[in-house]
């Protein structure tokens, strides 16, 4: 992918994801619809401090995006940027699709006319 067509979003969404307590924070968030950093502590083996840290890194990739609600920030998800993401894995993988095909259809040629050369062989023999 070319950064014209957004790489450097794609790489900080895949950066952010890589984490299994951020994935495990974007699970929480889609199955609740909205939460605070105190809640999501909750749900999770780790304190306040480190979901607060996390949920900055899924913010800065636009994952998630938090609103005040008084005196804490209520997250939510924010499925666009995975939309994205997952456009161009499913784009990724149909080029890759493409490519097998390629290589079998030149496979089954290939053994096809190997087949062909010794089917001639025995012919002559």
């Amino acid at each position: 992918m070319t950064d014209e067509n957004g790489a450097g979003e794609v790489d900080g969404i895949l950066a952010a994801l890589a984490d299994p307590t951020r994935r495990r924070l974007l699970d929480v968030l889609s199955a609740q619809g909205e939460a605070s950093a105190t809640t999501l502590a909750e749900r999770l083996p780790v304190s306040r401090q480190a979901v607060v840290k996390h949920l900055a890194v899924l913010d800065a990739a636009g994952l998630v995006s938090g609103q005040r609600a008084g005196r804490e920030v209520r997250y939510t998800v924010r499925p666009a940027a995975l939309n994205a993401t997952a456009r161009w894995m499913a784009a990724l993988a149909n080029d890759w699709d493409r490519r097998l095909a390629r290589i079998k259809r030149l496979a089954e040629a290939a053994e096809r006319e190997s087949d062909a050369e010794s089917e001639a062989e025995a012919e002559s023999s």
